[in-house]
């Protein structure tokens, strides 16, 4: 029996030592798995979907580096159905299914949470981008698809190109659901802010900036990562955005961006499997591993 299990993918299962992005990540589990160990509890890394693997004789499974989940959703959602009858997700099966679909923000904007303005276009759906941008004032955009991750098919689409964008738009929206967003610039002069949540209360935060000529703030797209000390208003924003999901998540990242008026707006709520950005501080990596400690059945 294994008590816990931190998930990867297939492709991190093995770790290159030459490669500094797959060294961040071997830092970054071995904080949370030392913190686990240090709590009395087994830990193995594990590829998410090896067919091998038996779930029932796992306690607990963490998902870290499952990074490859969006480009296979039909799969991966039929793997936590399955597997999350047989051991315990961190973070909860019902909180992993909800946060897959980035119509989650409906629900927090609903919990009066401020996110970016999105709107939704279905598959197949026929959108006229302009008459959209022009209806709510925006001069560029930003589409996605609905399940996504690491910036995944994330376009910037500047709307003095309308054709270009309308192409673009409705490429994206034939092969799967999209969300478009108004382009904050913000993220080009403050960066966007990274708060993580353990157990609901902020832990630490980093500012994520991107490199020059581009938009997307992740480190595997060239961005920078610095720590970042969150004010007051910033770490109750975090807070109300995380308590006002279904049942309060183990960890949570929150991401926010400034609008043009300065006001915080949240941009993502991951829960699935955000990096945390341990190595800025670990003690949150011990924080979450007794919260792991704490949510595990007891040994018969």
């Amino acid at each position: 029996m294994i008590d816990i299990a931190i998930l990867t993918q297939q492709a991190y299962l093995q770790l290159d030592t030459q490669d500094p992005w797959q060294c961040q990540i071997a830092l970054e589990e071995a904080w949370l798995a030392q913190a686990l160990r240090e709590q009395g509890l087994s830990v193995q890394r594990l590829a998410w979907d090896d067919p091998q693997q038996d779930w029932s004789q796992v306690r607990g499974a963490v998902l870290r580096s499952t990074w490859d989940y969006s480009e296979r959703s039909e799969a991966f959602e039929a793997w936590l159905d399955k597997v999350g009858q047989q051991t315990l997700l961190f973070n909860r099966y019902d909180l992993l299914r909800w946060n897959m679909d980035k119509h989650y923000l409906r629900d927090l904007a609903e919990q009066e949470v401020a996110i970016v303005p999105s709107v939704f276009v279905a598959k197949g759906q026929q959108m006229d981008v302009l008459a959209l941008a022009q209806r709510f004032g925006w001069d560029e955009v930003i589409i996605k698809p609905v399940v996504s991750a690491g910036a995944r098919d994330t376009l910037r689409l500047d709307l003095q190109q309308p054709q270009v964008a309308q192409q673009a738009l409705d490429v994206a929206s034939a092969r799967e659901t999209t969300i478009v967003q108004p382009f904050l610039p913000s993220v080009l002069l403050q960066g966007e802010l990274s708060l993580i949540v353990i157990a609901g209360e902020v832990s630490h935060a980093v500012c994520k900036t991107p490199r020059p000529g581009d938009f997307r703030v992740q480190d595997d797209h060239g961005g920078q990562v610095m720590p970042y000390i969150a004010n007051a208003e910033e770490i109750a924003f975090a807070e109300k955005a995380v308590a006002a999901c279904p049942v309060l998540p183990l960890y949570a990242r929150v991401d926010v961006l400034r609008d043009q008026q300065g006001r915080l707006r949240l941009l993502e709520l991951e829960l699935i499997e955000p990096e945390l950005f341990f190595r800025f501080n670990p003690l949150a990596a011990a924080s979450l591993a007794q919260q792991i400690c704490n949510a595990l059945p007891h040994s018969s």
